[in-house]
């Protein structure tokens, strides 16, 4: 599998990203900065977090017009899987590639810590090493998770199996918000588009992928993308 990061000025966690596909693929990515609209063919492209532009708009917003955007906006048109995660989880999503928006937190703090999440579907290229029901334990670091859509797309997204994961307690319990860091509408912490050929999540599968780091939770996903694109 050949990967592509992309850079942002204000990007912190590329760096993490690309550590965690080199781990399960042997193979580091291509680093791609967000002024280069034009790079070489690759099979998968990741949107890493960190604070772009250092979110003094609309988190997301201002990265969403970099050159780079609009020939991913190409590729995933192709087909071709995106992978956004926390600040890129906001730039896909202001880029039109993934229905909702994200918002400030509900309680207005940044929250840093480990949750829990139950994977919804099994049936992703991102997920095909969970099973649906699976919970599993990987951080968060935001202040504008809270993700919001109107009924008609969360009924949809429920419809179409279009959320990837759920906040959960540590027994995959949602009730009442339970495990629930930032407010986010039924508990979401991912959803895919319509093909589930993007993916964008809040919580951090990159800092959760060897021991040291305090568990390997998020592995998984990466070795999942390794099996479905290689």
């Amino acid at each position: 599998m050949k990967a592509a990061v992309l850079v942002f000025p204000g990007s912190n966690r590329e760096g993490d990203v690309a550590q965690a596909i080199e781990l399960v693929t042997g193979r580091r990515p291509q680093m791609v900065w967000h002024g280069d609209g034009n790079f070489e063919k690759v099979d998968l492209i990741v949107v890493p977090g960190g604070f772009a532009y250092g979110d003094y708009l609309r988190c997301g917003a201002m990265a969403a017009q970099s050159p780079v955007m609009a020939e991913v906006k190409k590729r995933a048109a192709l087909g071709v899987p995106v992978l956004g995660i926390c600040n890129g989880f906001q730039i896909v999503t202001e880029a039109g590639l993934l229905p909702g928006t994200l918002m400030r937190n509900s309680h207005l703090k940044f929250v840093c810590a480990d949750v829990h999440l139950r994977v919804e579907t099994s049936q992703s290229l991102f997920t095909n090493r969970y099973q649906a029901g699976q919970i599993i334990k990987v951080p968060v670091a935001h202040a504008e998770g809270n993700y919001f859509a109107d009924a008609d797309t969360m009924k949809r997204l429920e419809d179409r199996g279009q959320i990837a994961f759920r906040y959960c307690g540590p027994d995959g319990s949602i009730v009442d918000g339970r495990g629930n860091p930032n407010g986010s509408s039924s508990n979401i912490a991912g959803v895919f588009n319509d093909t589930k050929t993007v993916l964008g999540l809040m919580p951090h599968p990159e800092n959760a992928v060897e021991p040291m780091f305090g568990g390997t939770d998020g592995k998984a996903l990466f070795e999942g993308m390794v099996e479905a694109l290689s």
